[in-house]
């Protein structure tokens, strides 16, 4: 069994790198002044989701892959890279009242997938976690796996607080922004920047 103390030093070290910033809490970030705070609620949900799956990955060593594998890594990364870019493309078309009307369309389900697929598709987290949660893991603790999950589970709850409060505060923006719509323009042209600079960010990235 871990040892409470060296929960304690994980979590403590999982919110701080929640808090720095980077491309999850970004992407939380506008999406819930687009959308609204259910709506970011439910993106930072799918993040964590995919904070579980590289948890998995890296318990089975399939995080290995990407850190040996060149084309492994270049052809995930190019994937998350797309998505982004797609959803800067929607963001740059979206009008005056993208707000309101995404709000009335998108469903927590796709909000859910939204944050799940930009977790999912960065290679960088897969090879973050493989250098990161072994460091808390012993083998004089018990076996390995568990210890693993156990951390990745921290790690999610962590990444919760941090982003759920992003999303609350954020979301404050999006319901100040329905009632202007020049402003409701703006947000999403800056958001679709914000979407092209992350898939500059990703493409650009080494292992």
């Amino acid at each position: 069994m871990i040892p409470f103390e060296t929960l304690t030093l994980f979590f403590g070290a999982s919110v701080m790198l929640a808090l720095a910033p980077g491309p999850d809490n970004v992407f939380v970030l506008t999406q819930s002044a687009m959308n609204g705070r259910v709506a970011g609620l439910f993106v930072t949900l799918g993040l964590c989701t995919g904070l579980l799956f590289h948890t998995t990955a890296v318990a089975l060593g399939v995080a290995a892959i990407f850190q040996t594998s060149e084309i492994a890594f270049t052809l995930l990364k190019f994937a998350g890279a797309g998505y982004l870019l797609y959803l800067a493309y929607k963001a740059f078309r979206a009008g005056s009242t993208a707000i309101e009307g995404e709000r009335a369309e998108a469903s927590l389900k796709s909000l859910y997938l939204r944050g799940l697929i930009m977790n999912i598709t960065n290679p960088k987290v897969a090879i973050f976690f493989l250098a990161f949660l072994p460091q808390f893991a012993r083998p004089e603790f018990g076996p390995l796996i568990p210890q693993l999950m156990i951390l990745g589970a921290v790690m999610a709850v962590s990444t919760i607080l941090v982003f759920g409060s992003v999303a609350i505060g954020a979301g404050s923006l999006g319901d100040w922004l329905k009632a202007r719509p020049s402003a409701q323009i703006w947000i999403n042209r800056v958001a679709g920047l914000v979407f092209v600079g992350l898939a500059a960010k990703l493409i650009t990235a080494q292992r």
